[in-house]
């Protein structure tokens, strides 16, 4: 039934796939070019849409205000080929373990589902590009704005699990994973990522076939994908095929050259610099937002306004979230919420009376690590890491 239901639905959906548009709908996001179109695709809401040529969608950012773990139709999509599968055929898909192993695996999903005890973690998954869009000066790049990130609980089994019972031999240095979607052209590189072997074995890069108690959605990556919790989503693979124990560092274009950071503590270079030497980008920067209330939204001035958000880091999890009406000069401590996990998106709630007239809110969170973040925007030539105070200006009447 689930074969048949997902031909069905990427039968009447493949030509939105390929990029056919269904809403005729725009949104503005706040910076310069900022007009996208809603689209939308199969087994999703409308999103914004970034391009089709392969699928790029945005969470409208008002759905971090609905609940905390983001709805599977209305969670972000970001593919890096356009060649991308509009159909499985699960009696013949197999995940192959191979590589510097002692007992190569080809295993379908019943297999992973049998064979191994299942666990789930809830963590946020976000585009290394994420808020893109507000760089000054602009960096090459998809111009996205705060909806490339979402929050889920996911259903797996532990790498660690599948690579003990592959055996890996002695020597192995690094995993890589591929998927089915494919380079449109033969000399364009394949995109395939790597972890360390010891970070592929932490016990909690997981192989996950569930996203909210559901089967994965098509376009985050059916029927399995990686989930490296704290990680950006350039390493969370989608539609998993192969895995690889190697025993010398991978060398592929998609570790070796894209997707790279300044090499210094913060990741960061003066404006217009380029960096001396760079790493492969690795973990979250902490993060907060204010969703309950948009960008120039009036509030009344005669009661207390409820205001709340998100909080978020690379898994050390949130000590503080701290709210400044000041430009920053004094700082205002919120209530934290139910927390999920330290991968987790966390709630936080402060009521304030605001002044009548203008104000400029700003949000800051602090992680378990000590780390913060910063007042003024940090910038790099590939647009990565955005994790700036953020400002929300609200009149309040």
């Amino acid at each position: 039934m689930i074969l048949e239901r997902r031909h069905l639905l990427l039968g009447i959906g493949a030509q939105a796939l390929l990029g056919g548009r269904v809403s005729a709908q725009d949104v503005t996001l706040p910076f310069a070019n900022g007009v996208r179109p809603l689209v939308r695709y199969p087994g999703k809401r409308p999103l914004i849409g970034l391009t089709s040529r392969p699928p790029q969608l945005e969470t409208p950012f008002g759905v971090f205000n609905e609940t905390l773990l983001t709805p599977n139709d209305a969670f972000f999509v970001r593919y890096h080929m356009s060649d991308i599968p509009l159909s499985i055929d699960m009696a013949a898909w197999r995940l192959t373990i191979g590589g510097h192993v002692a007992r190569p695996l080809s295993l379908s999903l019943d297999d992973l589902k049998r064979q191994f005890t299942p666990t789930d973690i809830v963590a946020v998954n976000q585009c290394s590009g994420n808020s893109r869009g507000f760089f000054s000066p602009r960096v090459g790049g998809g111009q996205l704005g705060n909806g490339a990130m979402g929050n889920a609980r996911w259903t797996g089994v532990p790498l660690k699990a599948v690579l003990e019972k592959a055996g890996v031999k002695s020597g192995g240095k690094q995993v890589t994973f591929n998927g089915l979607d494919n380079p449109p052209a033969p000399d364009m590189p394949d995109f395939v990522k790597a972890l360390d072997l010891d970070h592929a074995t932490d016990g909690e890069v997981m192989l996950a076939w569930a996203m909210n108690g559901e089967d994965l959605p098509f376009l985050n990556g059916y029927p399995l994908r990686l989930v490296v919790p704290g990680y950006f989503g350039t390493y969370w693979v989608k539609h998993l095929s192969d895995i690889a124990v190697l025993d010398a560092p991978f060398e592929g274009y998609w570790m070796k050259t894209a997707y790279r950071v300044p090499d210094n503590d913060c990741q960061c270079v003066p404006v217009g610099e380029k960096p001396a030497a760079t790493r492969p980008i690795g973990t979250f920067a902490v993060r907060s937002f204010l969703t309950s209330h948009a960008d120039g939204a009036t509030v009344s001035g005669a009661d207390a306004t409820i205001l709340s958000g998100i909080a978020f880091d690379g898994g050390s999890g949130i000590a503080k979230v701290e709210l400044s009406l000041d430009g920053g000069r004094q700082w205002v401590a919120a209530r934290l919420g139910d927390d999920l996990g330290r991968y987790a998106f966390r709630p936080w709630t402060l009521v304030l009376r605001l002044p009548r007239g203008a104000q400029a809110v700003q949000v800051r969170a602090t992680a378990v690590s000590g780390e913060t973040q910063p007042m003024e925007p940090l910038w790099n030539p590939a647009g990565y890491l955005r994790n700036v105070v953020e400002t929300v200006r609200l009149r309040v009447a």
